[in-house]
């Protein structure tokens, strides 16, 4: 312990994950964990600064800090930073028209959000909506686009409720990221990139070992072949 205040000496603000931190969810709306309310109700009163962040991508942030005010919780939507408003402004400043495939608890964070004619795809803890039709348009308008543009709200594998843990968002993003695995240099892996697709060329086929020395196109990696591919995709697959 001695060691730990040591490390926390200086420390002149706060920052509050939200849920599992301050509170367990679940289809009632969620329980305060023991002793959190009382927690923040100090830290406040204290000389600290102190600010909440979440990846939470099925409620909006207004439905959010009701739900944690309801439950005892000091606190307002201005000290709380939350995927879906920060990408809306990312939305903003780049001049991005959105495919959504999101939760409808989150959809209100999108109404000021031009989605005509998208020019990119965005996910969220969809829930239900993760169905194959939905997936697979998300798929289609992402692979429709010149150059693809693709935000997650969030990348974590599960989530816990009082239920028990239920699958998050990252493995719908995952199955939505894409690479191309070629031998061609030109046609394959210049092609995908030129589409916004990572690319690996594999030392079989139609490769040459100039190719890894092309003056216009340099893959993202190379490998012997598929089965080395494939080894490094899944052992980079849950980081």
């Amino acid at each position: 312990m001695a060691t730990w205040a040591k490390r926390l000496a200086g420390v002149r603000g706060v920052l509050l994950d939200i849920s599992g931190v301050l509170y367990d969810g679940g289809a009632g709306g969620g329980t305060a964990i023991a002793g959190s309310v009382e927690a923040v109700a100090r830290l406040k009163r204290s000389s600290l600064k102190v600010r909440f962040c979440t990846n939470e991508s099925q409620k909006s942030r207004t439905e959010l800090v009701g739900l944690l005010q309801r439950l005892g919780f000091d606190i307002s939507e201005d000290e709380v930073t939350a995927p879906a408003p920060a990408t809306c402004q990312i939305l903003k400043e780049r001049g991005l028209r959105p495919h959504l495939l999101v939760h409808d608890g989150v959809r209100s964070e999108f109404d000021d959000i031009d989605m005509s004619d998208p020019n990119c795809v965005v996910i969220a803890d969809a829930g239900e909506n993760f169905s194959y039709e939905n997936v697979n348009r998300a798929f289609q308008v992402l692979m429709e686009l010149e150059n693809p543009v693709f935000i997650s709200l969030g990348k974590g594998r599960y989530y816990k409720e009082t239920s028990g843990l239920m699958l998050d968002v990252g493995g719908y993003m995952k199955a939505l990221e894409a690479i191309m695995i070629g031998d061609d240099i030109v046609g394959d892996v210049g092609g995908a990139q030129q589409c916004g697709i990572r690319a690996l060329q594999v030392r079989t086929g139609k490769f040459r070992p100039g190719d890894e020395h092309h003056p216009e196109v340099k893959a993202d990696g190379y490998v012997d072949n598929l089965a080395e591919a494939v080894d490094l995709l899944l052992q980079h697959l849950d980081k």
